[in-house]
């Protein structure tokens, strides 16, 4: 059976899902800031709307985790009843800040890991089990690394890059 793989960049100005005020802490408004928060927000509503109560969520290149943690937190507001996280960096300090921050997060209903990992090798396990949304910076999909763009694709249903690193490579005209 083929699966269809969607690559997704997010829009310049997108519709805005934000959290609940209740819930904004200082990190979620960088976390929403982000150039992929409305394809985030956008997916997670689009598998809720399909009565999805759980979803998988992979952050390739998560830095101190950020992003995985707000859209975990994100997607438990919208009401999916399990939620597993992962995210993957080459950084020990950063794997370090990012586990510490999940720490903070008491919720039984969301579940993340952080691993210091080789990207390629790590994105080639999450293939066993692809995600529902994969995160990344699009130049992991480009010829700066062969066959990233493959490895991606392979790790997740929907692949959400940042236009914003994409922009920043291109050079100038």
């Amino acid at each position: 059976m083929t699966s269809t793989v969607k690559r997704l960049r997010a829009p310049a100005r997108a519709a805005s899902h934000r959290a609940p005020a209740a819930l904004t802490t200082a990190g979620s408004r960088t976390a929403q800031a982000d150039p992929r928060w409305p394809a985030i927000a956008a997916a997670l509503a689009g598998l809720r709307d399909g009565h999805r109560h759980s979803v998988r969520i992979v952050d390739a290149d998560c830095a101190c985790g950020l992003l995985l943690i707000e859209a975990a937190r994100y997607a438990r507001t919208l009401g999916f009843t399990a939620i597993e996280g992962h995210g993957i960096d080459g950084a020990p300090m950063l794997v370090g800040r990012a586990r510490a921050a999940a720490t903070r997060l008491h919720d039984p209903a969301i579940g993340l890991t952080f691993a210091l990992a080789d990207m390629a090798q790590a994105l080639a396990q999450e293939a066993a089990f692809p995600a529902d949304i994969v995160l990344c910076h699009d130049r992991h999909g480009t010829g700066e690394r062969p066959g990233f763009a493959r490895l991606l694709a392979a790790a997740g249903h929907l692949v959400i890059g940042d236009p914003v690193s994409a922009a920043r490579r291109r050079p100038a005209a």
